[in-house]
């Protein structure tokens, strides 16, 4: 019959067994300071996307901390006090340059998608939350006062349909899948060009004209996200893209359609700086987009 000593040990030994499986499968990551006290890792929010995700505002012209990614990082982190925000968007970043690089600078990498994937494999466990914008600017430029340039467009929105999906996908690899990965989401655009609505017949035509490209290349994003495995912030039916049907009061313009109203309130397309960025208020209805789909988990 085994002593009591040997029988003590034996009971120790599966208790301490038993604990350390018990930390592996919590997640148990604490760090000590020298007075032996635990601090919790940080987690993560990785944010990458263009000009919006960097905040841009022509008003300063520079980014700034209003964009949607910093107001949407302020209402995570009521829920978790831990939670950290790397902020990876590029002013001017199509999918080519997300993934070439090209405009913007990241130690140790090329690109943002380079950054990003390098800093979500080294932190896996600890990332919560990865969102993304892209793609605008492939077609940005194919919209003037002449009309659209069906070619340019064309050109634009094939891009997108082949990037993104690399760059979701790439994300994914990178962040994990299943118990403990982060929750991917990205958006779709709202349509800044709808403005031209206030100048008249021809732009009122001009104006639901935008819309089918705004509708093309946010049936692409859509794909592209869902198909790699992102949930989609539907940002253009925030801001009521489609809708000519519904009427609201603009100062000065007076009865325009809601999805007019809402673009000159939450851009800055209808002031002095005539910008397709969004303005604090716009940005905080994105973030709002992006809250509701986070917390879907």
């Amino acid at each position: 019959m085994p002593s009591t000593t040997s029988r003590l040990r034996r009971a120790f030994g599966v208790l301490a067994t038993v604990a350390l499986a018990t930390a592996a499968m919590t997640g148990t990551a604490s760090a000590h300071d020298r007075g032996g006290r635990l601090h919790p890792q940080p987690h993560y929010y990785v944010s990458l996307g263009d000009s919006l995700a960097a905040g841009y505002q022509p008003n300063v012209r520079t980014n700034t901390d209003v964009s949607y990614t910093d107001q949407l990082y302020t209402r995570l982190k009521k829920q978790d006090p831990t939670l950290v925000h790397v902020k990876l968007g590029c002013s001017g970043e199509t999918t080519e340059t997300m993934i070439a690089g090209g405009i913007c600078s990241y130690p140790g990498a090329t690109s943002q998608l380079g950054a990003a994937e390098a800093f979500l494999r080294a932190h896996r466990g600890q990332v919560e939350y990865v969102t993304l914008d892209i793609g605008a600017n492939d077609v940005d430029g194919c919209l003037s006062a002449t009309g659209i340039d069906q070619a340019c467009t064309a050109k634009g929105i094939a891009t997108v349909a082949t990037q993104l999906p690399q760059i979701a996908s790439g994300l994914r690899r990178a962040g994990g899948q299943g118990w403990g990965a982060p929750q991917y989401a990205g958006m779709n655009y709202y349509d800044p060009f709808l403005a031209v609505w206030l100048t008249g017949a021809t732009g009122q035509v001009e104006a639901q004209q935008s819309t089918v490209l705004s509708d093309t290349l946010n049936g692409v994003i859509d794909q592209g996200l869902r198909k790699s495995g992102f949930r989609l912030a539907d940002v253009a039916k925030a801001f009521s893209t489609d809708d000519f049907t519904d009427q609201a009061t603009l100062p000065v313009f007076g009865t325009v359609p809601l999805n007019v109203a809402r673009i000159c309130a939450w851009t800055w397309e209808c002031t002095q700086y005539q910008d397709i960025h969004a303005n604090p208020t716009g940005h905080a209805v994105i973030a709002g987009v992006f809250e509701k789909v986070l917390r879907r988990r």
